[in-house]
């Protein structure tokens, strides 16, 4: 599979992405120069916390970069759809296109993406099949960098000893607490931000594979009330003869979600495109499409 390209024209997602990087540069720059540096040369750290600290800023910037210009899934305008797969794809409302079941139209884009979960203005792109991965990378190492920076900045002020000369600038020495400070609210900022997105987009993979498309996993059966007073669907026929119709209707909804889903390593496998879970931290590959078999027990 080779790698496509996208490149959304939206000047509000341009001021947002703009933002995180700005955010980044300025992380990235003043506290190795502020705190890492001077601490490192008085032997208060190791250097080892230093490579750490640029290695993680360049998978961040990495995963940044690729999310935001990775075609997320976008389906072409005339599809070929396989005769066998055609009860699997649907029109589209918006676009009059064919698409297949999951996917979702983005009003911004002006496009269908396949199992489109968000569009994001952090990244100016839509979060689909092939970007996701790199959008969850891009939040983990965001995450993994602002505590990163927050422990230092607060080791500076409370646990390191003082440092005993500072070769900085004029500007820097005047002005160090308020930098710091301003690196702090941004931290913070952005560790509440992105620990609140992580977590939601964590739970929508391990429940129902993406945001959308927990729609389909609430769908309810088409029910059909028989002359001999039951209520018929695709999967089963419930008797509620001499009983509260009420009940059945509860019984078949109680069938629906008491379905089991899938491991929690295959899905998230399906969404890196690898079983290797250590590939699942590489921002630096190509993603191949991975449809993992699997059978489910039968618990109903």
């Amino acid at each position: 599979m080779g790698l496509r390209i996208h490149f959304v024209v939206d000047p509000h997602g341009w001021c947002c992405m703009g933002l995180i990087v700005f955010v980044w540069l300025y992380n990235i720059v003043l506290i190795p120069r502020i705190v890492l540096f001077p601490h490192y040369e008085e032997g208060h750290i190791p250097g080892i916390l230093i490579i750490i600290f640029y290695g993680i800023s360049i998978f961040c910037l990495v995963a940044l970069v690729r999310a935001s210009l990775t075609d997320p899934g976008r389906l072409p305008e005339n599809p070929k759809i396989p005769h066998a797969e055609r009860e699997l794809w649907e029109l589209c409302n918006k676009c009059n296109l064919m698409r297949p079941k999951r996917s979702h139209h983005c009003s911004r884009c002006g496009h269908c993406v396949r199992r489109m979960d968000h569009h994001c203005p952090w990244i100016n792109n839509c979060v689909g099949e092939d970007n996701h991965w790199l959008f969850l990378q891009l939040c983990f190492y965001t995450e993994l960098l602002t505590c990163y920076a927050l422990m230092f900045s607060f080791c500076h002020y409370y646990y390191f000893l003082p440092l005993k000369k500072r070769n900085l600038d004029l500007f820097v020495v005047r002005h160090e607490l308020a930098i710091m400070r301003l690196a702090a609210f941004m931290g913070i900022t952005m560790l509440v931000g992105i620990t609140g997105l992580f977590y939601t987009q964590l739970i929508g993979i391990i429940t129902t594979g993406s945001v959308l498309s927990s729609r389909a996993c609430c769908e309810w059966e088409c029910l059909t009330l028989t002359p001999a007073g039951c209520f018929q669907s695709e999967s089963s026929v419930l008797c509620c003869a001499g009983r509260d119709c009420a009940v059945s209707v509860l019984i078949v909804f109680w069938v629906q979600r008491s379905r089991p889903r899938k491991p929690w390593q295959q899905t998230f496998s399906e969404v890196f495109g690898t079983r290797w879970k250590i590939l699942w931290f590489i921002p630096f590959r190509q993603r191949q499409p991975l449809r993992v078999p699997y059978h489910f027990a039968n618990h109903v």
